[in-house]
């Protein structure tokens, strides 16, 4: 069987990421810690935020680390399950309107 791409061990490597660059790593950390530190939105509404943003680009480690973060924070399944639904009707939606593209398109090579 052929290894997997996606590895679980990576996600508690991650801050080995700045090992060949640590000025843009500590920036990016620094970004990072500021943006999902205490704020106007709560640590449990970042992280659904954050939980259902990792669906919508489907990244798996973003959606086992986020989910840890939301049971963490505080939430529970019934509003995790809740903000994916959210990403699935956004992302969805964003799909069909391109749509009117497609028909854009269609029209001119009908005519």
């Amino acid at each position: 069987m052929q290894d997997p791409y996606y590895r679980r061990e990576h996600l508690a490597q991650f801050s080995a990421i700045g090992e060949s660059r640590p000025d843009l790593a500590e920036k990016f950390f620094a970004y990072y810690g500021a943006v999902m530190g205490e704020g106007t939105l709560s640590a449990r509404e970042k992280s659904l935020i954050a939980l259902a943003v990792a669906h919508a680009i489907q990244c798996p480690y973003c959606i086992d680390a986020y989910t840890k973060g939301s049971l963490e924070s505080g939430a529970d399944l019934e509003q995790m399950t809740e903000a994916v639904h959210v990403a699935t009707a956004i992302r969805g939606g964003a799909s069909l309107v391109h749509g009117l593209q497609m028909r854009g398109h269609h029209d001119q090579l009908s005519m």
